[in-house]
């Protein structure tokens, strides 16, 4: 990827005249040299879809603003690992460590080698696990020093009967303190984790959900889930409780004003284009017609 960049900056800054050129060749290259990127993740991830779409579970990485929803719900300055299932080619990962958490704190846990390879390079220092995610506390045991804050999970549950994804939350809430969270995106419109499961006992959680992540390609919801209030005995306080909803709600706000507005200025950006568009043919018109006028006209 960087070899990529090196040549298509040094493409652009042939044509550069001057200091100013040269940053925007150098801009240029960086855009260039992501697009490209984005692509190659596009490409590994339809591979990995069709050599196994059950675990793949998706053709395209978790979008940014899916990513962004998904890392809002996870708290930095709360203490322990953060484990990710699923993480593939690590757009959710990038977002984690935008939002505060050090990549120290990182356990990345996938399934497909080529992406485990791929995680080592982007992120060296979180840790990357190969191994079964679904069966998260045989893939952990013995492997996590401190304890967990937060999982966070990019799993097609959808694809999974009832019983391995409430055995799956089960072995999450089995890491983390009353106050951690489970979090897993879906594009489906009820909640991944059954509360009525089919055959199989259910486990007690509270749930909450995101509002749609429009600008991700499918639309996903974002749903976080808790132990329940009572878990082996221990009450949260009722003043934690507060805060810990009133973060929740403050976060959700922020969000879909950063979506609106970016949903906004795209809206213009589109319509301020097609008006120019229509403005460039009006001239070409005009001027075509002024030509022929002027041709017409005798000396």
């Amino acid at each position: 990827m960087r070899l990529n960049q090196n040549r298509a900056e040094s493409k652009v800054r042939s044509k550069a005249k001057g200091p100013h050129d040269a940053g925007l060749a150098k801009a240029v290259a960086a855009k260039q040299s992501h697009g490209q990127a984005s692509f190659a993740d596009e490409a590994r991830f339809i591979r990995a879809w069709f050599d196994n779409p059950r675990t793949a579970g998706a053709v395209s990485p978790s979008g940014r603003f899916l990513a962004r929803m998904m890392a809002r719900h996870v708290d930095p300055a709360q203490e322990g690992l953060v484990i990710e299932l699923g993480p593939g080619t690590g757009p959710v990962t990038q977002a984690l460590i935008q939002r505060g958490v050090a990549p120290e704190r990182l356990v990345l846990v996938e399934f497909d080698a080529a992406f485990c390879r791929l995680l080592e390079r982007r992120f060296p220092r979180s840790t990357v696990i190969q191994g079964d995610a679904v069966r998260l506390r045989e893939t952990l045991a013995g492997r996590l020093e401190g304890p967990v804050a937060a999982v966070v999970s990019s799993l097609p549950l959808l694809n999974m009967p009832d019983a391995e994804r409430l055995a799956l939350l089960s072995d999450a809430f089995a890491l983390m303190p009353p106050t951690g969270r489970f979090v897993q995106f879906t594009y489906g419109l009820a909640s991944p984790m059954p509360k009525k499961p089919k055959g199989c006992r259910p486990v007690d959680f509270a749930a909450e959900v995101s509002p749609p992540v429009w600008l991700n390609l499918p639309p996903a919801r974002v749903w976080v889930y808790r132990p329940a209030l009572e878990v082996a005995g221990q009450r949260l306080r009722p003043e934690a409780t507060l805060i810990h909803r009133l973060k929740a709600g403050r976060d959700k706000v922020k969000l879909e004003f950063r979506e609106t507005r970016a949903r906004v200025e795209t809206e213009i950006r589109l319509r301020t284009d097609k008006a120019r568009g229509e403005l460039s043919k009006v001239a070409i018109s005009e001027t075509a017609r002024r030509r022929t006028t002027a041709e017409k006209t005798p000396d």
